[in-house]
């Protein structure tokens, strides 16, 4: 039974509050999932129907999942496609093995509770044994083709206790492209029963229904029957709206869809349809301000497209005002753990940080949005261990950082800390503030507010958080809507009493829980760089994740503050070495640094060898460039820049000018990483003091490059003397044609 309490808030004053008996709403509203603005309808009507919008209980149990899996897998992990094309083989997705308990371990390890599997993309390969096409795994070598990847995931996912949805692709390239496909095949509507008979397939579910259909539509209906009654049960249908090839003026009969779900699949959310829309984006890339709320041009619920939003205000006052129809339809903010929903290669296709995915977390989870996060098998059937490392993680810090609330033991009332979405509290006016005094000194740098959505909308839309330091009030942060969840960051404070401001909001504001957490703050590894005037630099180092950029500064938003310590002999720094403040020369010849926050939790050490400085290099001859890559390229102290040859054939060579004599007893070799082009397997070097005359060659070979791309050292027999040197490779690795080099580095005894 809800408890219905309410607080008796003074904006002006610390007084605690005063409990009143019952809450004022508008009688003539009640509350549900879309309210149709009429024409006479002001703004405080709009504002009043708003508030009553509520989730329904399937959407209220999908946001309370949070986080969750998304699992692309198909022919496009063995063609390194992200999208097919539809007139591939089947038989190219060569799968050998498969381990879906690993995948549901990994998840459940990261804290997910749900999974939305890929059973059809774009290509229209299915990844279940359907009884509708032969394009798909029944068609492979997979368990002699009778594997069926969806059913054993579904079997791992109740042994795991994790919640499965399935993604369908209204668009399927194979139909479009095959002589005898339906997509667009122009068949007339006609009035058809559902599920169509197969012989010798006979379904246990022997419910039928009739819808008009064409022969696509029948197709996917069949489909779905097939998904939502062989494989549940199924809490999520996920509908793509990329299209990247239509044909024959195919329309989708979403109206019967949509009814073959609700019947079959009662608790299932529809994503890019009435129930969850896309964020707008596929970074992780997050709005400050998201409402659940928002305005549609048309009934959402007789609504047969969507279209993407991808504004970045959908639910202010001024944007409701123009409505005419209300709806609430929560954000879904999709991303990738790599760079692509598809597996590539563990090597070149970078993987997010757990700092990246845990901000990202923290700004959707606590932005009012549920996080999807893409995990893709690789070619043996398993989540691939840097992204199973990830996912646990950022398990672990979810689970340490969020276990314990601080604020048990304060007086808050019970309502707000008992974990229980049936109990609230209930403000007496639009704004005021609550004062939540505790024992004794708590450290904190996050606090969670929760609205009572599921019974009372979304209302708050201003508030501040105030704590109690040196005999006064001081405020540390202010954010906008709150909805299902919002997560406050700020720098870690301590305090006995915490003050929580409603400064404005669109009717009394209702609580549903109040927490008070402290994040442990990690150092970041380094990155020490020497530029070419010989000065050293030591920074954080810079994630080499690419793919659709979120442009947000994880460290800031994690409030992790720290210094950089370091040495310059090679001993292992402290916070008793050097401190750096700016970019400083050094006579050292090992460069280790170390980040070390306030509470004395120092990162992992990273460390540089110095070589030759290259303030006096030049460029001496290059064998050929292509594409632009000059061969300064190749030591300009950066590694994200690099030569490239002319695809002429193993053979090529560059040759630098020292601008000195020096005595030189190894060199260093950085490959490219943008992709496996040009990796030096093998080669020659000689040294010339007038480079003309070139002695003292020595050959040299670095293995595993491709799947390895890191820097590789290679140690003279004996130390050259030499102004001038030269590269030379003999095999590229993979059997390419021209060399690629990123870096060279050339160190003294």
């Amino acid at each position: 039974m809800k408890e219905k309490l309410m607080f008796a808030i003074c904006v002006s004053s610390f007084l605690t509050p005063v409990f009143a008996q019952k809450r004022v709403e508008s009688p003539a509203l009640v509350f549900k999932n879309t309210y149709a603005i009429n024409p006479h309808d002001g703004p405080n009507d709009i504002i009043a129907k708003a508030v009553h919008i509520v989730p329904t209980d399937k959407q209220y149990e999908a946001l309370k999942d949070e986080f969750i899996a998304f699992i692309h897998f198909g022919p496009n992990t063995f063609t390194k496609m992200e999208w097919g094309s539809g007139k591939e083989d089947p038989k190219i997705f060569d799968l050998k093995n498969l381990d879906t308990d690993q995948w549901c371990a990994a998840m459940k390890s990261a804290g997910m509770k749900k999974v939305i599997f890929t059973a059809k993309h774009h290509d229209g390969f299915v990844l279940w044994q359907s009884r509708y096409t032969k394009h798909g795994i029944m068609s492979t070598g997979f368990q002699h083709g009778r594997g069926d990847i969806l059913r054993e995931l579904s079997q791992s996912c109740k042994k795991y206790g994790l919640k499965l949805g399935v993604y369908l692709s209204p668009a399927d390239l194979y139909q479009i492209e095959d002589a005898k496909g339906l997509y667009g095949n122009q068949s007339a509507y006609t009035e058809r029963t559902f599920p169509t008979p197969v012989a010798g397939r006979p379904f246990k579910d022997k419910r039928t229904f009739r819808y008009k259909a064409d022969d696509y539509n029948a197709y996917f209906l069949n489909q779905l029957f097939e998904l939502l009654t062989e494989y549940g049960p199924i809490h999520e249908v996920w509908f793509d709206g990329a299209h990247p090839k239509t044909k024959g003026g195919q329309q989708y009969n979403y109206a019967a869809w949509r009814d073959l779900i609700s019947n079959l699949a009662p608790k299932a959310v529809v994503f890019g349809k009435e129930d969850i829309r896309w964020c707008g984006n596929e970074s992780g890339k997050t709005r400050s301000t998201e409402w659940n709320v928002i305005p549609f041009d048309a009934d959402p619920i007789k609504m047969e497209g969507f279209r993407d939003l991808t504004e970045e205000d959908l639910g202010s006052r001024e944007k409701l005002f123009d409505a005419k129809f209300l709806h609430y339809q929560q954000a879904e903010t999709n991303t990738s753990i790599r760079e692509g929903w598809f597996y590539r290669d563990d090597v070149f296709q970078k993987v997010r940080s757990a700092d990246d995915v845990f901000d990202i977390y923290e700004r959707s989870v606590g932005g009012n949005s549920t996080f999807l996060l893409n995990i893709p098998p690789n070619r043996e059937g398993r989540f691939s261990d840097e992204d199973v490392n990830v996912l646990k993680a950022v398990g672990e810090r979810i689970q340490s950082s969020y276990k314990d609330n601080l604020l048990r033991g304060s007086d808050l009332d019970k309502s707000l800390l008992d974990n229980n979405d049936k109990t609230n509290k209930i403000f007496h006016a639009a704004t005021g503030e609550l004062i939540i005094s505790l024992p004794h000194q708590i450290k904190l740098n996050r606090f969670v507010i929760q609205e009572a959505v599921h019974s009372s909308g979304e209302r708050i839309e201003q508030h501040a958080l105030d704590i109690w330091q040196d005999g006064h009030w001081q405020q540390i942060v202010t954010a906008t809507n709150v909805g299902y969840k919002r997560i406050l960051r700020f720098p870690t404070q301590e305090t006995s009493r915490i003050r929580l401001r409603v400064l404005g909001s669109r009717a009394n504001p209702v609580l549903g829980s109040l927490g008070a957490y402290y994040v442990p703050t990690r150092p970041p590894e380094l990155h020490i760089a020497r530029n070419k005037a010989g000065k050293i630099a030591i920074t954080p180092a810079k994630s080499e994740f690419g793919w659709k950029p979120h442009h947000e500064d994880v460290l800031k938003n994690l409030n992790s503050t720290f210094e950089i310590y370091y040495t310059e002999d090679g001993t292992v720094p402290s916070a008793a070495s050097h401190k750096y403040m700016a970019e400083f020369e050094s006579n050292g010849h090992l460069i280790k640094a170390v980040a070390i926050d306030k509470d004395g939790e120092k990162g992992a050490i990273a460390q540089k060898e110095l070589g030759i400085p290259k303030l006096a290099w030049q460029l001496q001859s290059v064998s050929s460039t292509m594409d632009g890559k000059n061969g300064r390229e190749a030591f300009d102290e950066q590694d994200d820049t690099y030569w490239l040859s002319k695809a002429t054939g193993p053979s090529q060579e560059l040759v630098v000018d020292l601008g000195a004599d020096y005595s030189i007893a190894a060199f260093s070799y950085t490959p490219q990483r943008k992709n496996a082009e040009g990796m030096m397997q093998s080669g020659a070097i000689s040294v010339s003091r007038d480079g003309t005359h070139w002695e003292d060659t020595e050959s040299f070979e670095f293995g595993n490059l491709i799947n390895d791309p890191s820097t590789r050292t290679y140690r003279f027999r004996s130390v050259k003397n030499a102004r001038f040197v030269k590269i030379a490779s003999t095999v590229i690795a993979g059997n390419g044609k021209s060399l690629a080099i990123a870096e060279l580095d050339f160190f003294k005894p």
